[in-house]
């Protein structure tokens, strides 16, 4: 393959059919063909490291001078450069999409994240063909590609065994290799992982020292081991997103120890500590302004006392997760090195995929489930202070306070899903490219944004972006090459313009000015205002933390950029503005497809890892499940079907030989229900009913056990879990995937000690069965009924 441009921007590259003389004998002295040439990009194309991290604030690594050590990112800012003005989108899945795909998020439909997508195109999560991402770009022009870690781009009713796997890293999205999990956040200890699009369990549990994020590391050294004894010739792109620091905050106990005490003042010293060492480093002015805090969110000295000592926990916790994080990151480099690439790879250390996260409410969770499904009222102070040491163990599922997140975005206003201010979209971000820049140790402070990365990684591999891609005609790049900028601290910005939005919070950047406006807080979710009451304000360029609002000196230029807001939200669809959350999250209301329709659905044995937008809802209604099963001659034990886990879920099993059916509410109360007697060896049917109080969501309801229809024991349970059981547990049918929802049984014993012929659950209208049994003629109506 030529090392030139030409014929590069149709991919994938047209094959040329030969011409010239045909010999009849290949002994032919004239017979001459040109040898073989393996696909590459152009001379010079370096290798690509990407690293995202997750949840993390622009005032959290120690690399722009925040209380938590990172060395790995210090070590590649001292050899290479530190960006103090690099923008992403506030928000998970539109940082991503944005980040592979070089266009702003609205552009390629990703307006919030996939679960509460809606059929608007700006907000549809589905990636449109004119938007090929960056690594079938670079997997088209000869590239090997693999991402590791976190996948938060496929539509949700796509994220089935079942697929379709287009918008799958290693679907359509240009990785030859995944290994990761799909979704917004996974248990570390126990996390729902894909190699490809193959569901794998850990090799090991969270006692033999499983984390995910080491996981993960292994996964791609060995890759690129791999592939530089196989393909040494040819450069690779590496996407290395960890789950961390997403809640929930895991981390083994050595690491948040490194921190015991350290936050005990509170969040409000830490950040004039903070501010203070960023002044130092010189990757904020020193005439910077440390802004006010925002009277939604509670001073320290506010906090219950006997609160203080769980809340300081939390914060060693996160910060222990942090530095964890970063020293996984640091053996992926060290990898590079001892295979000598290092210094030909360019790497982006991305610190944050959006301000830090302000979704685990001003006190904290031990079980962000809890918050999720607004029961937070649940977690008293004497609730977690109980489990003060369990906060980032196996046991917990914790998430820290508003005012933590606050202080990891210092020395900005807001946090995560705040589009309208720094705090929710300036990330600190390294350089590394030895080969590529002189420069060592210096800070470099052009605007810029996210979608930047793939046009600088097209620059300094020589290649062009593709007009066309599979035949389809691509929309053309909305971000600049970042690269003129790594030899000249005075590099011109790229960048004269930027809009933000994320749940109508929304800002203008333009020559220096922002104009900006919070119209929701993370965890109010209720208080929307009407769009015409927002108050926007206005910043100055010399204002670097946004801290003096100018609306009121400066109408005039106010005026002008909330019209400029306006027109690049009609560029990019950005409108209909859209501030619903609860309304997203029901597929009806917000026109996306779903995955199962109707009042029943039929599984079989084996089937297993289906996400909770794969079975038929159960919440907040009566259902019931039946099942046939064999149980062998030597008795029946094990999982006939479970969703969820650990903290929510629900289980049918036989337990010593008895059916069993649990509840599992938040992890916080176990309710289970027995059968009388052990089920004898043979062909039978287990059924069990939930007949709902009704009155609201969230009530309780009567459990009723029948085997061959014939009532075998019964049982109550008084609250029930009102919306989601999990970000990652799944259904399984013949065992209890990750982690077990009821201690009567673990992982590794769950499986069900017969066989599980076939799977029905059924709601409402449909789980009432007067004869509690259901025929072959009642199966196969309702699998008719669903085609």
């Amino acid at each position: 393959m030529s090392d030139v441009t030409e014929g590069r921007h149709v991919l994938p590259i047209p094959d040329q059919p030969r011409t010239g003389l045909i010999t009849y004998d290949a002994n032919d002295p004239e017979t001459s063909f040109p040898p073989i040439e393996p696909l590459r990009p152009p001379a010079g194309a370096p290798n690509v490291l990407i690293v995202l991290i997750d949840d993390c604030g622009f005032g959290a690594s120690s690399a722009f001078g925040g209380p938590i050590a990172t060395p790995t990112a210090e070590r590649l800012a001292s050899s290479g450069l530190k960006y103090n003005r690099f923008h992403t989108t506030a928000l998970c899945s539109p940082t991503r999409q944005a980040l592979l795909t070089g266009r702003n998020h609205h552009a390629v439909g990703m307006g919030g994240i996939t679960e509460i997508a809606t059929s608007a195109p700006g907000y549809s999560s589905v990636r449109p063909n004119s938007a090929a991402p960056l690594a079938e770009t670079l997997r088209l022009n000869g590239y090997s590609t693999a991402q590791f870690g976190k996948c938060h781009e496929v539509p949700v009713w796509e994220t089935s065994p079942m697929g379709p796997f287009d918008a799958w890293p290693s679907g359509g999205g240009g990785f030859e290799h995944f290994y990761g999990f799909i979704g917004g956040e996974t248990n570390q200890y126990a996390p729902a992982i894909y190699n490809g699009t193959v569901p794998v369990e850990p090799d090991r549990t969270p006692e033999e020292g499983y984390h995910f994020t080491e996981d993960m590391t292994d996964h791609a050294i060995d890759w690129v081991r791999q592939q530089k004894a196989l393909m040494p010739d040819k450069p690779f792109f590496v996407y290395f997103a960890p789950g961390a620091t997403h809640a929930p905050h895991h981390v083994p106990i050595e690491w948040s120890a490194k921190y015991k005490g350290a936050f005990d003042d509170g969040w409000d010293a830490l950040r004039e500590r903070t501010l203070a060492r960023q002044k130092e480093l010189g990757v904020i002015p020193a005439d910077a302004e440390l802004t006010a805090r925002p009277v939604e969110i509670p001073a320290w000295d506010d906090m219950p006392d006997d609160l203080k000592p769980v809340l300081a926990r939390q914060m060693e916790v996160y910060a222990g997760f942090l530095e964890h994080t970063d020293h996984h990151v640091g053996r992926l480099i060290d990898a590079f090195a001892n295979l000598h690439v290092l210094d030909d790879t360019l790497v982006y250390y991305i610190i944050g995929d959006n301000g830090a996260s302000a979704e685990g409410t001003p006190n904290g969770c031990f079980n962000e489930l809890v918050v999720l499904n607004g029961a937070g009222g649940l977690e008293t102070v004497e609730f977690m202070s109980a489990r003060i040491d369990d906060f980032g163990t196996p046991k917990a599922y914790n998430h820290y306070a508003v005012g933590w997140a606050h202080a990891m975005d210092t020395p900005y206003q807001w946090t995560k899903q705040v589009a309208s201010h720094w705090g929710g979209t300036r990330n600190g971000t390294v350089v590394h490219w030895p080969n590529g820049f002189e420069a060592k140790g210096e800070v470099r402070s052009q605007f810029g944004h996210v979608i930047d990365v793939a046009a600088t990684v097209l620059d300094v591999a020589g290649l062009p972006h593709p007009t066309f891609v599979d035949g389809v005609q691509q929309m053309p790049l909305h971000g600049e090459s970042m690269a003129p900028s790594f030899g000249d601290a005075a590099t011109p910005e790229w960048r004269e313009t930027q809009y933000f939005e994320m749940f109508v919070n929304r800002g203008i950047y333009h020559k220096g000015w922002t104009a900006v406006t919070r119209h929701s807080v993370p965890w109010l979710l209720a208080e929307a205002p009407a769009l015409d009451d927002d108050v926007w304000e206005l910043y100055g360029p010399d204002d670097w933390t946004q801290a003096h609002d100018l609306s009121k000196e400066h109408p005039d230029r106010l005026h002008e950029l909330q019209r400029l807001f306006l027109i690049e939200a009609v560029k990019y669809n950005v409108l209909p503005l859209d501030d619903r959350r609860a309304e997203r999250f029901n597929a009806d209301l917000a026109g996306r497809p779903t995955l199962i329709r109707g009042t029943s659905q039929i599984l079989f044995g084996g089937m297993g890892r289906l996400s909770e937008n794969s079975i038929v809802v159960t919440k907040n209604k009566s259902f019931a499940i039946t099942a046939e099963i064999v149980v062998p001659e030597t008795g029946g034990n094990g999982v006939i079907v479970a969703q969820g886990g650990a903290f929510g879920g629900m289980s049918l099993y036989l337990h010593e030989g008895k059916p069993a059916f649990c509840y599992n509410l938040f992890g916080l109360q176990q309710t289970r229900a027995y059968g009388e007697a052990p089920i004898p060896p043979g062909e039978h049917q287990v059924r069990m009913e939930f007949a709902y109080d009704g009155g609201g969501l969230g009530k309780g309801g009567d459990i009723s056990l029948f085997v061959d229809g014939q009532p075998v024991g019964s049982g109550r349970v008084e609250a029930t879990v009102p919306m989601v059981f999990s970000g990652d547990e799944t259904t399984d049918v013949g065992s209890d995937s990750a982690t077990p929802v009821s201690d009567d049984y673990g992982t590794k014993d769950s499986g069900f000690s017969g066989r599980v012929r076939w799977v029905q659950i059924d709601i409402d209208e449909a789980a009432e069965d007067l004869d509690h049994l259901i025929t072959p003629e009642e199966r196969l109506r309702i699998a008719m009924a669903r085609q």
